[in-house]
């Protein structure tokens, strides 16, 4: 692993200049899990300090990069993983195939709650699903995992792609596997994949929750009607 510590520096140094509370949050408030660090930055302060830092770095090569923000995630300190998720996007026009395979180890060893899975999944790894769509069938694979959090990604690597407009069908793929999951996570998650679909797809997102209502759980059949008009969220929502 070339991590080039150089880059952890100054990306510390960067930070030691906003180390104030006023640009500090707790973040436990929003996760069941007990965070390691719960005190971090403010979303605009890590986006501020990726940007500066990055600056500096954007020329060095690709693999050094990754392995550099491999070394953040596991470091895990307040702020240094979410700019690691910025970094690696804004070098998504450099991925290739082969980085699934890496992405998916990061996603089983560091991912322990939904705000990673998330940033991970919606961010820098669903755009490698966008630029290489058949690598869909490896994702599948997850919606069978005891993992939560795979099964979590399995839906929400979608939503680049949806946004996009494209992949509608295997949202519904991973829709109906993962219809009566228990777990909540994973039912926020499929939810919320439904929810950004409806944005183009509306029509067909409807009818297939209408079609589904009997035995959807409630949480994600609100979640994927949320930004429906009130008349069909009103039929959606009747027992």
């Amino acid at each position: 692993m070339a991590v080039n510590n150089s880059i952890i520096q100054a990306l510390r140094k960067e930070f030691v200049k906003y180390d104030k509370p006023e640009n500090k949050m707790d973040y436990q408030r929003w996760f069941k899990e007990e965070l390691k660090n719960p005190i971090g930055f403010k979303g605009p302060i890590i986006k501020k300090v990726a940007g500066e830092v990055f600056k500096q770095i954007k020329d060095i090569p690709k693999d050094d990069l990754l392995d550099t923000c491999e070394m953040l995630y596991k470091m895990d300190q307040p702020g240094e993983s979410g700019v690691a998720s910025i970094w690696i996007l804004k070098i998504s026009k450099q991925f290739t195939k082969s980085d699934f395979t890496r992405f998916e180890a990061w996603l089983e060893k560091y991912v322990d709650n939904w705000g990673r899975c998330d940033t991970f999944c919606a961010g820098f790894f669903g755009e490698l699903i966008v630029m290489y769509p058949d690598l869909i069938t490896k994702t599948l694979t997850w919606t069978k995992s005891k993992n939560r959090w795979l099964r979590r990604a399995s839906a929400v690597i979608l939503i680049p792609s949806l946004k996009k407009g494209k992949q509608l069908e295997k949202a519904f793929e991973v829709a109906d596997i993962l219809l009566t999951d228990s777990d909540d996570m994973v039912q926020k998650g499929y939810g919320w994949m439904l929810k950004v679909a409806a944005d183009k797809y509306m029509d067909e997102v409807y009818q297939y929750v209408l079609e589904r209502k009997a035995t959807m759980p409630r949480t994600v059949l609100r979640y994927a009607i949320e930004k429906m008009p009130d008349k069909l969220k009103k039929k959606a929502m009747e027992r």
